[in-house]
């Protein structure tokens, strides 16, 4: 089957896998209103710059809504709004926000996401928790909020972005790799249930891109807390951080191969995007 399929043929694999990306196919308008999560840092960013730069409209959301706007300045057609992707009430008023501002959400991104490193004997019940709240329940909790207009409107895609993480674990990831397990568990058995709506689903699988999940903002490690891991956690700990903003690929680029394709373009229902390769000791890297 795909899964099973998926885990041992990078599993086996040294170093970083190619990014995979499952499409769905359907056609989109020339014009569309893009809703990004975790748009002021990293991917968000070159995601709502190249939708903007094709015209688009962007509801453009962060928790701090200040850090967007300083991130994407000022354009025509951008909505920047305060969105914690762990918050009902927040998802549900950006949600209308957009559609009161714009009218429709062609295309929704769930970009937000965070990092608990660490071995898990290690990370508390609490980062656990919080891992699988902002990396997995979150998307569920924005694409929930707005698949209702899209039905409505009987069109619309939805694109999460997952991990390679998702179809290989990897040492000290966890908490990581279980929310992207379960991301890509979750897109693969959405897009049948919406697809009678002419909405699709497309769940992306980078590999080591420079997206700022590396970062002191985005990355969480567990309490040293047991003898036996002192050794490795050490090690670990220095090789994530020597890592951040040094991984091999161009996020700029992951975002423009993310678009959705136009109604003219031909859709596969499966795409690997190969970006650039580094070794890195044997640890499959999440992006």
């Amino acid at each position: 089957m795909l899964r099973s399929g998926r885990f041992w043929q990078y599993r086996g694999q040294q170093g970083l896998p190619p990014a995979r990306v499952r499409r769905f196919a359907g056609p989109m308008t020339d014009k569309q209103t893009w809703l990004i999560t975790g748009a002021g840092r990293g991917l968000g960013v070159d995601i709502a710059k190249t939708a903007l730069g094709a015209g688009h409209n962007v509801v453009a959301t962060g928790r701090n809504p200040d850090t967007v706007a300083t991130a994407l300045g000022n354009a025509e057609g951008l909505l920047v709004l305060a969105l914690d992707v762990t918050d009902p009430e927040q998802i549900a008023q950006a949600v209308q926000a957009a559609l009161e501002r714009f009218g429709s959400i062609d295309v929704l991104v769930n970009n937000a996401a965070s990092f608990y490193a660490g071995f898990f004997e290690e990370l508390t019940p609490e980062q656990m928790q919080r891992q699988l709240a902002v990396s997995l329940l979150g998307p569920m909790n924005v694409t929930r909020a707005v698949l209702p207009a899209m039905r409505k409107q009987r069109s619309g895609r939805v694109i999460t972005i997952s991990s390679s993480a998702g179809f290989a674990g990897f040492e000290y990831g966890t908490a990581y790799a279980a929310s992207k397990f379960g991301v890509d568990g979750w897109m693969e058995s959405l897009a049948p249930e919406v697809e009678p709506f002419g909405i699709h689903a497309t769940v992306v699988n980078p590999g080591f891109f420079r997206t700022e999940l590396l970062t002191e903002e985005s990355t969480n490690y567990a309490p040293a807390s047991i003898e036996d891991y002192a050794e490795r956690n050490a090690a670990q700990r220095e090789f994530w951080a020597g890592m951040n903003g040094k991984q091999g690929g161009d996020p700029a680029k992951l975002a423009q191969a993310s678009r959705p394709r136009s109604r003219s373009t031909r859709h596969r229902p499966r795409r690997e995007l190969r970006p650039e390769r580094r070794r890195a000791r044997g640890h499959l890297l999440a992006a």
